[in-house]
């Protein structure tokens, strides 16, 4: 007598819902705007100089790109300088952000979670998936949590198959 096995996929049928952060990871490259490059001696911002070599600079470069403003040199930047820069590369770049390319990845993710539609996770089991390729920052874990709990019916991490509890509505 041969038996016959059928097997379910009880994650499948459960009605889970799996968002990988991932997914909203912005992949287009992040060009850095050093502002070291434009400093006397490597160390003192100059208004007049610096302000004459903004205007000389090739802006195209910068054209639909994510731009990061930083300064690898150990020198004091008035605040009124980033907000030259960024006078600047408004117009043509993608977006612009203070920070080196993880810091402004990570804001960029920020934003996409902001702009999440919630409405399509009512009364939603959701699982954040973890342990990815890329490095997700907490603050990013902790934002998607902030705008999915009003909504969803539970909330949980890790995978489908095996999850930690995050939150589950009364």
């Amino acid at each position: 007598m041969i038996m016959e096995t059928t097997f379910r996929n009880k994650v499948a049928e459960s009605g889970i819902i799996t968002l990988n952060l991932e997914d909203y990871y912005p992949q287009e490259p992040v060009l850095l705007f050093d502002i070291k490059d434009y400093l006397f001696m490597g160390m003192i911002l100059k208004e007049k100089d610096f302000r004459a070599a903004l205007k000389e600079q090739d802006w195209t470069v910068y054209k639909n790109k994510g731009v990061g403003i930083v300064c690898t040199a150990d020198a004091i930047i008035p605040l009124w300088a980033y907000m030259l820069i960024v006078s600047y590369l408004q117009p043509v770049a993608a977006f612009v952000h203070l920070g080196d390319e993880a810091t402004v990845k990570n804001k960029q993710l920020l934003k996409a979670i902001e702009a999440l539609d919630v409405n399509a996770f009512l009364d939603a089991r959701i699982v954040i998936k973890g342990c990815g390729d890329i490095p997700v920052s907490e603050e990013a874990y902790a934002q998607v949590a902030l705008k999915l709990l009003p909504v969803v019916k539970s909330l949980m991490y890790g995978e489908p198959c095996s999850t930690v509890p995050v939150y589950k509505r009364k």
